[in-house]
C-alpha cells in the first residue's frame, strides 16, 4: 500500500474515531413544518470578485467585520473570542455550481467554511482545520440529519494555508461532486445519500466564512473535531479573492408547495430575479466619478463659474482692506491731531507759569464702602504775574502751614450747583436757573471742608464765575451771584463785601 493510501484511509477514519460538528446553521422557517415565504432566486451566473464590497443587496455580514482590499480580497478575522465574521448571501440558487478562491486560516481550532444551506437544512460543505495545514474536509447533510460517516479529507497540492485554491462544486438532482484547482476529489450520487432522504435538493445560499469550533465553550466533540482548544492568542484571518455562482435554474421566486422537502416540490415564479437586478444596478459613482463623467463644456462652465466667485470674494476682501485702512488712517490723524493739541495746550499752560504737577483737588469723594471720605488736592490760585493773582513773592503752589491751610475750594460751575452763602446771614435767592437751591451749604472761606462737603472737580480760570478767592467784589454771570473773597484787611472768616441779590421786582441789585 503507498504512503498516500495509507494517509488517505487514516483520514477516513478520523470521522469514526471524532465526533464531528452536524450542522452549525438554523433557519428562521422550516418548510417541512411549516409554510414559508419564497426565496429570492439568483437565476443568473456571476463572478463576485472582493477586492471592493460585493454589489448593494446580494450579501450580509454577521458576527463581525469583513475588510476588502485589491491585494488579498475579502478578510474574515477573528481577533478575540466571540467573533466569527461571514459572508451570507441574500439569493438562493436551485442546482448549480459555486467556485470560490480561498486561503485558509492558521490557528488551532480554527474553522474556515464555505456552505450551502436550505431552509430545511440541507448543507453542502468545505472545510479548513487551522490545525491541518495540509487538507481539506468536505461534507454533506439531508434536512439536519447527522451523519457522522459523511465527511472526507483531501490532500491539496501546496497546502490550505500558504496560496488561494480553487474549490469547486457542481450539483445537480442527480449527483454533486467536489474539484481542488479542477481536479476531480470527490463524487456524491443521489442514490447513495439514504436513497436520496438526505441527499442536498432545495435551493440554496451561500455562506462565506470562519468561526472558532475550538472555543472553550464549545461541546468536547466538536472541539475534538477542530483540532483542539482554541486560546485566542493571536488574529485568525481567512481570505477570499472571489467567488464564481451559477444557478442552474431561471426565474424570481423559489417556494415549496409541500413539506416534504424534495425537488419535485420546488415552485418557480417567472420574473426578474432581485439579485440580478442588484448586480446591474449601476454601483454609486464618488465625487471624482462623477466629475470625470461630466461633458468638457460642463467642466469649462463650473470652471469659469469658479473663477467669477473668487473674483467677486477678491474684489469684496479688497474693497473691505482698503476700506478699513482708510478709516484707521482718519482715526490715526485724529488721534495725532487730539495728541498735538493736547500738547500745545500744555507747552501753553507751562509758559504762563503753570506747574502740571502741582494741581490737586481739595474736597470729599464718595466711598461705595465708607461714604463720603475727605480727599486734599490743592488746586492753587492764579499764577504770579496775572491780573488776578498775587505778587509773584506771595504766590506759593507747594504752600504749607497757615498757608495751606487756607487754601481755597473750588466748588461747581453747572446747573446743578447749590446756593452759595457767604459767613454773613443773607437773604435765600434762587440759583442759576431761577430755582431754589438744595439746603447744602459750602463752607466759608477759610475753613476747613465740611463733612459732606459737595465734590467739585472743575478747574476754572482765575475770572471765571463762582470761582472764589478773586480779587475785588464782581458782578454775577447768569444771574448767579458771586462769592466775594475777604477784603484785604480782613481775616478768614470775615463778612464778604457787598454784592448783589435777587429781588423779584427789581432783578439783580442792591446792597445784600
Amino acid at each position: 500500500m503507498s504512503a498516500r493510501s495509507f494517509l488517505t484511509l487514516a483520514l477516513g477514519l478520523i470521522p469514526i474515531l471524532v465526533t464531528p460538528v452536524s450542522g452549525q446553521l438554523t433557519t428562521d422557517c422550516n418548510p417541512l413544518n411549516a409554510t414559508c415565504a419564497p426565496d429570492p432566486a439568483f437565476g443568473t451566473t456571476y463572478t463576485f470578485n472582493f477586492n471592493a464590497t460585493p454589489p448593494s443587496g446580494t450579501f450580509n455580514t454577521t458576527a463581525g467585520t469583513v475588510d476588502y482590499s485589491s491585494d488579498s480580497g475579502a478578510a474574515f478575522t477573528i481577533s478575540k473570542k466571540g467573533e466569527s465574521p461571514t459572508l451570507i448571501s441574500n439569493f438562493f440558487f436551485f442546482f448549480g455550481r459555486t467556485e470560490v478562491h480561498l486561503k485558509a486560516a492558521p490557528g488551532t481550532g480554527i474553522i474556515s467554511s464555505i456552505v450551502w444551506s436550505s431552509d430545511v437544512l440541507d448543507e453542502v460543505d468545505w472545510e479548513f482545520m487551522g490545525g491541518n495545514t495540509t487538507h481539506a474536509s468536505t461534507n454533506y447533510f439531508g434536512k439536519g440529519q447527522p451523519d457522522f460517516h459523511n465527511a472526507e479529507y483531501h490532500a491539496v497540492n501546496g497546502g490550505v494555508q500558504d496560496d488561494y485554491h480553487n474549490y469547486t462544486c457542481v450539483w445537480t438532482k442527480d449527483q454533486l461532486d467536489w474539484y481542488i484547482d479542477a481536479e476531480h476529489i470527490r463524487t456524491l450520487l443521489a442514490t447513495d445519500a439514504n436513497n436520496t432522504l438526505n441527499y442536498p435538493q432545495t435551493p440554496m445560499k451561500l455562506s462565506l466564512g470562519i468561526w472558532a469550533g475550538g472555543d472553550p465553550d464549545e461541546p468536547i466533540g466538536t472541539i475534538e473535531w477542530a483540532g483542539g482548544e482554541t486560546t485566542y492568542s493571536e488574529p485568525y484571518t481567512m481570505y477570499v479573492k472571489s467567488a464564481l455562482v451559477e444557478d442552474y435554474s431561471t426565474g424570481k421566486e423559489y417556494s415549496y408547495g409541500d413539506h416534504s422537502g424534495t425537488w419535485e416540490s420546488i415552485k418557480i415564479t417567472s420574473g426578474n430575479s432581485t439579485a440580478v437586478e442588484n448586480i446591474n444596478r449601476e454601483p454609486e459613482k464618488s465625487l471624482s466619478e462623477k466629475w470625470d463623467a461630466l461633458p468638457s463644456s460642463t467642466k469649462d462652465g463650473v470652471y469659469a463659474g469658479a473663477g467669477g466667485v473668487g473674483a467677486l470674494l477678491f474684489v469684496g476682501l479688497a474693497a473691505f482692506y482698503i476700506k478699513q485702512r482708510r478709516r484707521g488712517k482718519q482715526e490715526a490723524a485724529l488721534a495725532a491731531q487730539r495728541q498735538e493739541q493736547e500738547r500745545v495746550e500744555m507747552e501753553q499752560f507751562k509758559r504762563d507759569g503753570g506747574n502740571p504737577d502741582a494741581l490737586s483737588f481739595d474736597g470729599a469723594e464718595y466711598n461705595a464702602k465708607g461714604g463720603m471720605a475727605s480727599a486734599t488736592y490743592a488746586v492753587h490760585d492764579s499764577p504770579p504775574s496775572s491780573s488776578a493773582g498775587p505778587p509773584e513773592k506771595a504766590w506759593d503752589p507747594t504752600g504749607s502751614g497757615a498757608a495751606a491751610a487756607a487754601a481755597m475750594p473750588l466748588l461747581r460751575d453747572d446747573a446743578m450747583s447749590p446756593r452759595f452763602s457767604s459767613p454773613a446771614p443773607g437773604p435765600v435767592g434762587p440759583s442759576r436757573n431761577n430755582s431754589f437751591g438744595s439746603p447744602i451749604r459750602s463752607q466759608s472761606p477759610g475753613m476747613p471742608p465740611g463733612p459732606g462737603s459737595p465734590v467739585n472737580r472743575t478747574f476754572s480760570p482765575s475770572n471765571a464765575s463762582m470761582r472764589m478767592g478773586s480779587t475785588g467784589p464782581q458782578t454775577s454771570v447768569y444771574g448767579v451771584p458771586r462769592m466775594n473773597s475777604p477784603a484785604p484787611s480782613r481775616g478768614p472768616g470775615s463778612p464778604a463785601s457787598p454784592g448783589h441779590v435777587y429781588n423779584p421786582n427789581q432783578g439783580y441789585g442792591g446792597p445784600r
